[in-house]
């Protein structure tokens, strides 16, 4: 009777877990390296090494999405703003909310912190905002509203017509930098313009800075806008990359209709317009949403391969860490910027009507458009 061969153990294959202490002075990414190891803690700093390693380097364009209200926590300033200003970001998609109220600092507010708990009841008699823990005078949001108003007003025929949600942000950025230039750097809007950042928002209509382009309306004052051609621009940024060799990555800061509208370019390049394409090469998101619940926000990058959304050689270069999103980026950020080597940034701003009208050049060449006309 044979006696059976022993396996031989591939346990060498695997990297080996080495943690170092901890001792006074560390920086943050020192600290990363060598105490994330495992669980929900080794995915974070996978992804900050894949980012720092892999995706901050020349030829990959980076689209960030960026749900919620996360601006009034500070992340627009103290991490965003140091991403755009070292090129790691090329455009964006976000929630209406982060950008109004970005428009708070510019004009003199600021939010305070408050309490969780409290009675919202005596808030309200006392002119205070919450966001959770956070409190805001509600002045800020009459004056801003009134900045809106008033910079759509008097500026809203230089926009093309009609524009993007992209053309109203860059317009904001810039009568920010001409009204407020000392308070330029603070604002995510203002710097966003100043390094040729689009900014969309993939619901315009669900923010205040929404509800006040619907009051012009009713003063005849109408700024003609088409989400459509947001659709289109974002597109054409991720195809435009691929199509010259490069790659496209997704950095996607919570979940919700940002993250879909960074992730549907690519089905839209290769479902509806018909166009060769494989799926994005990068993708990292930080979220505290569970995938078994079926919602947008929880789905893995797995999940988007079967969508098209995710090149399927590319789930290796996947990583989703499980987290508050205020929590986590500022440390991610600061790996990052301490990692990684400044990047010339893209400035699609500018590029828009170009890049658009070699997609539409594509599609009529090579995509669905022919299909239909035979």
């Amino acid at each position: 009777m044979k006696c059976p061969k022993k396996r031989k153990s591939r346990l060498e294959d695997h990297i080996k877990l080495d943690p170092k202490p901890i001792h006074r002075g560390m920086t943050v990414d020192k600290v990363i390296e060598s105490a994330l190891f495992s669980y929900n803690a080794g995915t974070f700093r996978k992804a900050c090494e894949l980012f720092a390693g892999h995706i901050a380097k020349e030829g990959v364009r980076i689209g960030v999405s960026l749900a919620g209200a996360l601006t009034p926590a500070g992340i627009g300033r103290s991490c965003l703003i140091p991403l755009i200003k070292s090129g790691m970001v090329d455009w964006m998609v976000s929630t209406g909310a982060n950008l109004y109220h970005d428009l708070h600092f510019v004009l003199g507010y600021d939010f305070r912190e408050g309490r969780a708990v409290v009675d919202d009841e005596q808030l309200r008699e006392n002119g205070i905002i919450r966001i959770y823990d956070i409190f805001l005078d509600y002045k800020a949001l009459l004056d801003t509203d009134m900045f809106v108003r008033e910079i759509l007003k008097r500026e809203r025929r230089k926009l093309p017509g009609p524009c993007s949600s992209a053309d109203i942000h860059a317009l904001l950025g810039r009568e920010i930098i001409k009204l407020k230039p000392k308070l330029k750097d603070e604002s995510l809007l203002a710097v966003a313009y100043e390094s040729g950042v689009p900014i969309h928002t993939s619901s315009p209509a669900d923010s205040s800075i929404g509800m006040n382009v619907a009051a012009l309306m009713l003063e005849d004052k109408t700024v003609a806008m088409d989400t459509h051609k947001d659709v289109n621009e974002v597109t054409s940024y991720v195809y435009d990359i691929k199509k010259r060799g490069g790659k496209s990555a997704v950095l996607l800061l919570g979940g919700g209709s940002p993250k879909n509208f960074v992730l549907q370019t690519e089905p839209h390049i290769q479902e509806v317009l018909g166009l060769p394409e494989a799926g994005h090469d990068f993708f990292i998101q930080f979220t505290d949403a569970r995938p078994d619940t079926g919602g947008l926000s929880g789905a893995t990058p797995s999940e988007a391969v079967s969508w098209g959304k995710v090149d399927p050689s590319a789930l290796s270069k996947t990583i989703v860490s499980y987290g508050d999103c205020s929590f986590m980026l500022p440390f991610f950020v600061s790996y990052v910027m301490n990692k990684a080597q400044p990047r010339s940034g893209s400035k699609l701003l500018e590029k828009r009507d170009r890049l658009i009208k070699q997609l539409k050049q594509d599609y009529k060449k090579i995509g669905s458009y022919k299909k239909l006309s035979d």
